[in-house]
């Protein structure tokens, strides 16, 4: 059951990296401009406001589904977190700071 549950549950907890969070941000103002520069247009030319909201809503939900799910190219740089040495404070890694060590 694990292998069939494994795959789903890396796909929607939604893990990026930090190279992929900056895309996402870059991707959703870039896409946003876009449909609302085009929405803006198409209204004027046509003058026609229900159109525009129309292109606008459509847009934006174009947007979320490129940005808000975790797609793959948001995690091609993960971060490599240190392993944990030990549980508690006591037994835990000792860090040397100005040349004294502090936990």
């Amino acid at each position: 059951m694990d292998e069939i549950l494994a795959p789903l549950q890396d796909a929607f907890e939604g893990q990026i990296d930090f190279h992929g969070q900056r895309l996402a941000e870059i991707l959703s103002t870039a896409l946003l401009i876009i449909f609302g520069a085009i929405s803006f247009v198409v209204g004027y030319i046509y003058k026609d406001i229900h159109l525009t909201l129309w292109i606008g809503l459509g847009g934006t939900v174009f947007t979320g589904l490129a940005v808000i799910p975790a797609w793959p190219w948001f995690n091609r740089n993960p971060e490599k977190w240190l392993a944990s040495s030990g549980a508690g404070n006591s037994g835990g890694p000792r860090v040397l700071v100005d040349g004294v060590k502090v936990h």
